[in-house]
């Protein structure tokens, strides 16, 4: 195993620990300039969960209690010359997940108690908006600066029972009434950054603050969290290199791969390429590229919006949108798209200026995976998806140049699925379809579309591309026929391998493939 260049902070969210342990860091300081330059004082910012909010947020809070030393070799420490030591009230709401409204208030309690502790006294009073109203004020008065309030995850407490009304309503009341003094002690603050994966801020938790400004769809912000393509071919170069040397890779090969893994975040419409941190710092850790965000597990609230909604796995990738469509609060949602694209697992893929729309879209192989995954056991046999049989059986074969292998043991399979599947009808089966050829994305390069044309899939081998064409009640000869009229081998011609077409026809009678024609072109 080739050397780590850097020690790599997995799990680690606080940029002091990171900085005073010679952790890897990625410099965002430019960014906390950029807000004081411009006078910035009520900032919004949503991203996905894991993808470095909390960093961000704790860099904020050493950069306004003044540790000056922490920041030494990054660009702030050029700007800043006076180093002010605000007040400052940090507060995490990750803390308060699955909690009903009276353990939410002991919550909210505890954390008071410790800001309190921090200026020397303990509040008599109960309710815990009069408390922050006080101890901003006391903090002001104790220090003679204008107090900063950092207030991290927001929404945690809320998103889990999102699409529970009778559980929501009393817990975002609560929120919003603990945060209700905001507005009012604008005299009393210096600063004020709120973070969180959904916005239920607009029409809610935060609806007073009209001045908060939302940031997350900033072309200019779009890389204040994770890591941009930039900074991972300059800043972390030396990295890259040494896991590429470590996988027998050469550095534009690892470049590659983590890209297809890791990247393809774009938070609006000219946005940075960004990569998912949290699965970036894990894969250079554990010098091997796998899938480390999904595994760390789907969010319930997401689980329960898909059966809500009744989400195809299809359909989850849409063609576009509105940016109104899929960027609401989740008071306002009316599908699942909004928490899909919040929550990281859809992102923008393209912007049309002049109709003002976004095609959404996984945004890379590792959520890709991770979503079909997760679903599959919804439309496949949960025993064979669980060992990956299918999928294995039929890439072993495809290795072995056992086209017919392969395609006896996909036919015997759907011969064996067919009655668990709900409608038994074209578009039941074209999703079976779907989902055994993406899953087999998993080990193998799969492509659906090309220039010329879409087939329906087509798997690189390492010696091979297969070019697929299904029909359902059909025949072979005229998927074969499609494939050579539409074009479908012509972006491949160029790869150097053998091209192998397959034309496969499903007998919805039989309930499994009829038939099948493979022919070299």
């Amino acid at each position: 195993m080739a050397r780590l260049v850097n020690f790599y902070p997995v799990g680690i969210q606080t940029f002091e620990n990171i900085r005073e342990g010679n952790y890897l860091y990625v410099d965002k300081t430019k960014y906390v300039i950029d807000f004081r330059q411009k006078k910035m004082k009520y900032i919004f910012l949503s991203r996905p969960r894991r993808f470095g909010k909390s960093l961000f947020a704790s860099t904020l809070h050493a950069y306004f209690a003044g540790k000056k030393e922490l920041f030494e070799g990054l660009a702030i420490a050029d700007y800043e010359k006076e180093w002010v030591k605000y007040p400052v009230l940090h507060f995490d709401m990750s803390g308060a997940k699955h909690m009903d409204k009276y353990h939410q208030e002991r919550y909210l309690s505890d954390v008071l108690d410790d800001q309190e502790a921090v200026f020397g006294y303990k509040s008599e009073k109960v309710d815990p908006n009069i408390r922050l109203k006080d101890l901003v004020k006391k903090a002001n008065e104790q220090t003679g600066q204008k107090v900063v309030i950092i207030i991290d995850e927001y929404d945690a407490p809320l998103l889990d029972v999102v699409h529970e009304k009778e559980n929501l309503q009393p817990l975002r009341q609560m929120m919003q009434n603990f945060f209700s003094p905001v507005k009012l002690l604008d005299p009393y603050l210096e600063f004020v950054f709120i973070t969180g994966i959904t916005k239920f801020s607009q029409l809610s938790i935060f609806s007073e603050l009209n001045n908060l400004d939302n940031i997350s769809m900033y072309d200019q912000y779009s890389a204040i969290c994770g890591i941009s393509l930039t900074e991972l071919t300059t800043t972390m170069r030396p990295d890259v290199e040494a896991l590429g040397e470590s996988l027998g890779m050469t550095y534009e090969q690892c470049v590659e791969e983590l890209r297809r893994y890791y990247d393809g975040y774009h938070f609006s419409e000219h946005s940075e390429d960004v990569f998912n941190p949290f699965s970036l710092i894990k894969a250079l850790n554990n010098q091997k590229i796998a899938p480390y965000w999904f595994g760390s597990g789907t969010p319930s609230y997401l689980v329960k919006a898909l059966q809500k909604y009744h989400v195809g796995v299809m359909d989850i990738e849409k063609d576009s949108c509105d940016v109104d469509d899929f960027d609401v609060s989740p008071e306002q949602m009316t599908s699942a798209l909004p928490l899909l694209y919040q929550s990281g697992y859809l992102t923008i893929k393209k912007f049309n200026p002049i109709l003002h729309r976004y095609t959404l879209g996984y945004p890379n192989k590792e959520v890709k995976i991770g979503m079909l995954k997760s679903l599959a056991p919804n439309y496949l046999s949960p025993i064979s998806y669980d060992n990956s049989s299918v999928v294995g059986d039929f890439l072993e074969k495809l290795y072995e140049g056992d086209m017919e292998g392969a395609m006896l043991r996909l036919q015997a399979y759907l011969a064996s699925i067919s009655n668990r599947l709900s409608n038994k009808n074209e578009r039941d089966f074209q999703t079976v379809f779907y989902l055994i050829f993406n899953l087999m994305g998993a080990y193998m390069r799969v492509e659906e579309d090309s220039a010329v044309g879409r087939a329906d899939a087509v798997l690189y081998m390492p010696d091979a591309v297969y070019v697929f064409e299904l029909k359902y009640d059909g025949s072979a000869e005229d998927a074969l026929r499609q494939i050579d009229d539409k074009g479908y081998l012509i972006p491949y011609s160029a790869e150097g391998k053998r091209l192998v077409k397959v034309g496969v026809n499903y007998d919805s009678k039989r309930r499994t493939i009829g038939e099948w024609k493979i022919a070299e072109a």
